[in-house]
């Protein structure tokens, strides 16, 4: 192997963030700048990180089977709106309804800052923990649950805390172990949230019709169970973490524009990004598709979003991640805006479903490397959870919101299907700002 070391550089050197190979015996990579191209492996390839490979890839598997049955779950909640409506709340709106999947999402976000800063203090093990009991308690209470305030605190407040528990660390724990293929280990381990969707509504309907609403929700805390534990025992860090007092956000972070503007720009993305995964299936049974026909929508949306938490992450390594969360943002509320807006038969909401699925995957995906690149390894965790913190006031009131529209217009979605498109193309412009905060080039790798 050559000694890369003994050779003199062959490019000027370039303002760079930290590497999180930095202090190892890997050494640092010059080109952890958003300005240099992709072209090393994801892990160096030299025999003291052979460990580190292994190490680096058992914990992106760990990452997929805790965001399978957390955010998967998470993700096929327009399942149980669906059956809600029909079913154990039929007396109730879809906006009342619709609280549950938004307490899901508010808490899940909203304990992104305080479990991002726990994580940087004492590593993902205690997190896990934790978070595999309380997901497994609130399958397991939703299953007896009778009433709609209990509904709210098993399934909405318990639940979306349990999937933050396992969500946050398991994705930090891949962007501590990759460098500037960051994005495509992150978009693997996050496909586990997309395969979850896929499968989970199919089996839902399945269980729901065969077995009853309470052992399904027993059958799937059992599944938790499994993959949780699993996961709990080989997700583990790059770094080891030191352990300090105290829990706080760095006054820099508040200081730069760049990770401002990209927080601003997702809080206007997350308004209406997650209402065609609330909504979509009572949009199909809307145009008199038949219920048992209807969910598969949905699956065919998770499908899309399997795909483009992978292969847009991918691309992103190769053009830059700000160069594609940008367009993603934008293409998702123009299809919004065009294809749902008039789509009227099953062909064409399925295949705007798929369409959605891929592009709005590649905006989740891609925004926590966003995030990873302009932060130092030691506050990566603190700056995601930061961000996820900040844009839970959206993803709170974004689906009800939403219901609310539809119960004014007496079941037309053209107005909740309006303000999700426009939210998301004002949210890209702000990312555009924030990729230019960092280079006025327009067409510049970043």
């Amino acid at each position: 192997m050559t000694d890369v070391e003994k050779q003199p550089s062959l490019q000027p050197s370039l303002p760079t963030l930290k590497s999180i190979f930095e202090g190892t015996e890997c050494g640092a990579s010059p080109r952890n700048s958003a300005l240099q191209p992709a072209e090393t492996p994801l892990i160096p390839a030299t025999e003291a990180c052979a460990y580190n490979r292994f190490n680096a890839w058992m914990t992106v598997f760990g990452a997929f089977l805790a965001l399978f049955c957390s955010f998967g779950q998470l993700n096929a909640f327009g399942t149980f709106q669906s059956w809600y409506s029909g079913h154990q709340l039929s007396p109730m709106s879809p906006f009342d309804i619709s609280w549950i999947g938004s307490l899901q999402l508010w808490t899940f976000f909203f304990l992104g800052g305080p479990i991002g800063c726990i994580f940087d203090a004492y590593g993902p093990t205690p997190l896990l923990c934790c978070g595999s009991i309380i997901l497994v308690s609130s399958n397991i209470l939703t299953s007896v649950a009778l009433h709609y305030y209990q509904y709210l605190l098993a399934q909405g407040i318990l639940f979306g805390a349990g999937t933050a528990m396992l969500f946050y660390p398991s994705i930090a724990c891949v962007a501590t172990h990759f460098d500037e293929y960051r994005a495509t280990a992150i978009g693997i381990a996050s496909a586990g949230s997309g395969c979850g969707g896929v499968i989970y509504p199919v089996m839902l309907r399945y269980l729901f019709d065969s077995v009853g609403f309470g052992w399904t929700t027993r059958i799937l805390a059992l599944m938790a169970a499994v993959l949780c534990a699993t996961a709990t025992l080989i997700i583990r860090p790059r770094l080891f973490i030191r352990k300090k007092t105290g829990l706080s956000l760095d006054f820099r972070t508040i200081k730069d524009h760049r990770f401002l503007l990209l927080v601003a720009g997702s809080f206007f993305v997350c308004l209406g990004i997650f209402t065609p995964y609330f909504y979509i299936s009572e949009y199909a049974e809307s145009l008199n598709i038949p219920p048992n026909t209807a969910f598969y929508v949905l699956s065919a949306m998770n499908a899309g979003g399997v795909l483009g938490r992978i292969a847009p992450a991918w691309v992103s390594d190769k053009i830059g991640r700000f160069n594609l969360l940008c367009p993603s943002a934008f293409l998702s509320g123009l299809v919004c805006l065009v294809f749902w807006m008039f789509g009227k038969n099953l062909v064409a909401i399925t295949a705007f479903a798929t369409v959605y699925g891929l592009l709005s995957g590649a905006f989740i995906s891609v925004v926590t490397p966003c995030v990873a690149q302009i932060s130092d390894i030691r506050e990566i965790g603190t700056r995601i959870g930061a961000l996820y913190t900040l844009i839970s006031v959206p993803s709170l009131f974004g689906g009800p919101i939403a219901g609310a529209l539809l119960q004014r217009q007496h079941g037309s979605f053209t107005a909740s299907i309006a303000l999700a498109g426009s939210s998301m193309i004002l949210g890209s412009m702000l990312l555009l700002a924030s990729k230019l905060m960092i280079n006025r080039r327009f067409l510049c790798h970043i």
